[in-house]
């Protein structure tokens, strides 16, 4: 029985290993993650005498190369949330942090929860990239507001209100009507200094340029407007270097997110779960791949209340004696990300407010009581959750009976 406690770092862990009764089997020694040492590492361990079983945090993705190794290498490997080592074995007065001392504390961890250790199985290399892309869809999308919010900021000070003009929506390669408009006509002055009729003709040719529908009523508009417009940058080189270079960064980062929209949903249709992801409410295209890269193959988990422990939507408990709370907080300890792709997904729920959707139904009923936002929205999250483990793991297991 040698519990093997690893503290993972970038490039390098710490490895100690450890048996019943504070057996010191291996001191505590350092491994770089290479794929020698590391195939170093799986045999010295392979060749250690009784049960052996590697733990180790699930820390960011460096742990994923040692565990990937190890696991193919035939050996027993359990992935632990960061969180339950932190809380174990805190019985001292002294504070050491170091990696030493923290594999030890992960092999003692691993001896005292021996039984319930999880084995890690590594995700196939469609899931894996899926979930690379998600997070890096996550990161664009992020600065694509970012970039959004800054344009509108520069262009309220030479164009106030040119974003609010065209209401078309974006199209696949992620442009917008009106930040194409204010990339031509980034000052008011680019419009108010031409004649009601000179613009219209150099607006329709703009629309043709583009391939968007030219609208002379609209053109009349916009060029009215222009003239009560007060603009606080003047018409110099550097004001419009300023917006176009606003403009590029904007259009960079908005054709990066279609790109990682369109791929994640090319992965996401090789998964077998795809048709029943897509046929949940409130999923599509955008969501549906980012729900299958966050929770993953759903059969890993044991039952409903594990995923959505995963996600952080689980109702608490507070309990003592007498005194039970009538309302607890969610854990929040599970995937931030999940948690965001869910609360989109309750978002579509409540915009399009499908009445034959029991999803929607709970979610409605829970706001009709007058529980807060947050309140109704986790409760929501955490019924679909519930309906996406059941009709996933029910479709994989026919599949796996008619294979």
């Amino acid at each position: 029985m040698n519990a093997v406690g690893i503290d993972v770092s970038k490039g390098k862990s710490m490895v100690a290993v450890v048996r019943p009764f504070g057996e010191l089997v291996v001191k505590p020694y350092e491994v770089r993650h290479t794929a020698s040492e590391l195939g170093e590492l799986a045999n010295s361990l392979k060749s250690l005498e009784g049960e052996t079983r590697v733990i180790l945090e699930h820390t960011g993705r460096y742990y994923e190369p040692v565990a990937s190794l190890l696991h193919n290498a035939g050996i027993f490997v359990s992935a632990v949330n960061p969180l339950l080592i932190k809380q174990y074995g805190n019985n001292s007065i002294r504070k050491v942090k170091t990696d030493k001392a923290d594999s030890l504390k992960i092999a003692r961890y691993g001896l005292d929860n021996w039984s319930e250790l999880r084995e890690h199985t590594p995700m196939d290399t469609i899931r894996y990239q899926l979930k690379s892309m998600n997070r890096q869809y996550g990161l664009y999308s992020k600065n694509k507001v970012t970039f959004k919010n800054n344009l509108i900021a520069l262009l309220d000070q030479t164009y106030p209100g040119v974003n609010s003009l065209f209401d078309s929506p974006a199209r696949e390669d992620g442009s917008q009507k009106w930040v194409d408009f204010a990339a031509s006509f980034w000052h008011t002055d680019c419009v108010r200094s031409m004649s009601q009729s000179a613009f219209a003709e150099r607006y329709r040719k703009w629309c043709k340029k583009h391939g968007y529908n030219f609208n002379a009523a609209k053109a009349s508009v916009i060029h009215a407007d222009s003239k009560e417009l007060v603009s606080m940058l003047p018409k110099s080189p550097l004001t419009k270097v300023m917006v176009q270079e606003a403009i590029t960064q904007l259009n960079t980062v908005s054709r990066a997110v279609e790109v990682f929209r369109s791929e994640m949903n090319r992965l996401a249709e090789k998964l077998p779960e795809y048709p029943v992801v897509m046929g949940l409410y409130g999923v599509g295209k955008a969501l549906g791949p980012q729900l299958m890269a966050e929770i993953g193959d759903v059969r890993r988990f044991a039952h409903k209340g594990s995923l959505t422990a995963f996600a952080g939507v689980d109702p608490g408990a507070n309990q003592s004696g007498t005194y039970e709370a009538a309302s607890v907080r969610s854990s929040k300890r599970g995937s931030p990300a999940l948690r965001k792709t869910l609360f989109l997904v309750m978002t579509v729920l409540l915009q399009n407010a499908p009445p034959e959707d029991p999803v929607f139904q709970f979610l409605d009923k829970k706001r009709a009581e007058g529980k807060p936002y947050y309140v109704y929205m986790t409760a929501g999250a955490n019924k679909f959750l519930r309906v996406y483990f059941g009709r996933v793991k029910e479709y994989l297991a026919t599949l796996d009976i008619v294979e």
